[in-house]
């Protein structure tokens, strides 16, 4: 949501600012959580792979199949999410870079 806010002793009385509602109204959050997504994705692969290793070793092929379409989606949902991951970090990066420069030209502005 984004809400008009008055400073005090600011020449610019009004001011938008956004406050977060959700987990994913930020990059930032939006990256933590994503991290966590593919620590959970990796978990899940290795648990996968250890069914993998016990249906090979039951000669329960079926099961083995199943489970091998599992991690080849898993595989594919993590390649995603590290897709993700770098957006997320060029973004914040991109943001940061801009942010620096809005300093540098009212910095300028404030001592000419």
């Amino acid at each position: 949501m984004i809400r008009c806010a008055r400073r005090r002793g600011d020449e610019r009385e009004d001011r938008l600012t956004y406050q977060s509602e959700t987990p994913f109204d930020s990059i930032e959050s939006s990256h933590q959580y994503i991290v966590m997504l593919s620590e959970a994705i990796a978990e899940a692969m290795a648990d996968v792979q250890s069914d993998i290793d016990s249906a090979n070793s039951e000669h329960a092929e079926r099961r083995k199949q199943a489970l091998q379409l599992v991690s080849f989606n898993l595989t594919k949902l993590n390649g995603h999410i590290s897709s993700s991951r770098r957006i997320l970090n060029d973004l914040r990066t991109l943001r940061r870079l801009l942010l620096e420069e809005r300093m540098m030209v009212r910095r300028a502005h404030h001592s000419a």
